[in-house]
């Protein structure tokens, strides 16, 4: 295991796998426009050779493997095996044989040069432990006029982080997230990821802050479970909530959300950056 596998969080931890097991149907409906916007985004053709970065279980690399057609091929990486897992099970399930799974680190890409026409990262890379060393090898493994395009996380300050992690720390206190650890939020202030791809050695650098749909199809008490669960950079702040206050955390969280409640659903929008560079 490198440095940087070192310094990441345990994404494929079992509390989380659990939740991406139990909530997959509704997490997969609450990404759905994001993981739309960023396949939409990078363009991808028949034929073509795809890398996704930080894969987790399956998307967009599922997404992108039913654009790239029968003679394209997807690759889905991640440092997770067992997030990779149903990622598999997820394709097999579609019928798709063009996607494969690569258990790697995105600093050290066990790939040759110029191997694939695009690159995707839907919420990973703002996660690189050394943003630039993980950059600089997807512009390596890109072929002369291969694209690279990412997603992350805007604002903290938007509904959904407000409104439950936003919540759960004013009862915590300290930092909302470990000042040494992985920030979510790296990439929020406009024009910083292009910085960093731009140094990575990229070219015709682009990029956007979008409002897309975020809904969770349920319950404002499921999506507060379903947070907490998966959000692995905050485990670390909820965990120095007292005990006796988490009724009251609860209480005022579910509060929060229901402001976004319509219908069965609750709407909340994420704001996010789309950025892109090419070889």
């Amino acid at each position: 295991m490198t440095a940087a596998q070192d310094s990441k969080p345990q994404w494929g931890a079992s509390y989380r796998l659990v939740a991406a097991e139990k909530w997959k149907p509704k997490s997969a409906a609450m990404g759905r426009a994001v993981t739309e916007a960023l396949v939409e985004y990078a363009g991808p053709r028949p034929g073509m050779k795809v890398l996704d970065l930080a894969s987790g279980t399956g998307e967009p690399a599922i997404s992108l493997a039913s654009r790239v057609g029968p003679k394209g091929h997807v690759t889905a990486l991640d440092l997770s095996a067992d997030l990779l897992k149903i990622a598999e099970e997820r394709a097999r399930q579609r019928g798709l044989t063009n996607l494969s799974t690569r258990q790697a680190d995105a600093h050290n890409l066990p790939f040759p040069d110029a191997s694939f026409d695009l690159a995707t990262c839907r919420f990973g890379v703002m996660f690189f432990a050394d943003t630039d060393l993980a950059l600089r090898e997807t512009h390596r493994v890109l072929k002369p006029g291969g694209r690279a395009c990412f997603l992350a996380w805007g604002p903290f300050e938007q509904p959904y982080w407000s409104s439950t992690m936003g919540v759960a720390h004013k009862h915590a206190g300290g930092p909302i997230m470990a000042p040494a650890g992985p920030n979510m939020f790296r990439f929020a202030q406009p024009g910083s990821l292009s910085v960093a791809l731009r140094q990575a050695g990229f070219r015709d650098v682009e990029e956007e802050t979008r409002t897309l749909p975020w809904t969770w199809p349920g319950s404002v008490e499921e999506v507060w479970e379903y947070a907490q669960a998966v959000s692995t950079p905050f485990r670390p702040m909820l965990e120095r909530v007292p005990a006796e206050q988490w009724e009251q955390v609860n209480a005022e969280v579910h509060a929060a959300v229901r402001q976004y409640v319509d219908g069965g659903s609750v709407k909340f929008g994420a704001v996010v950056v789309l950025a892109a560079g090419s070889h």
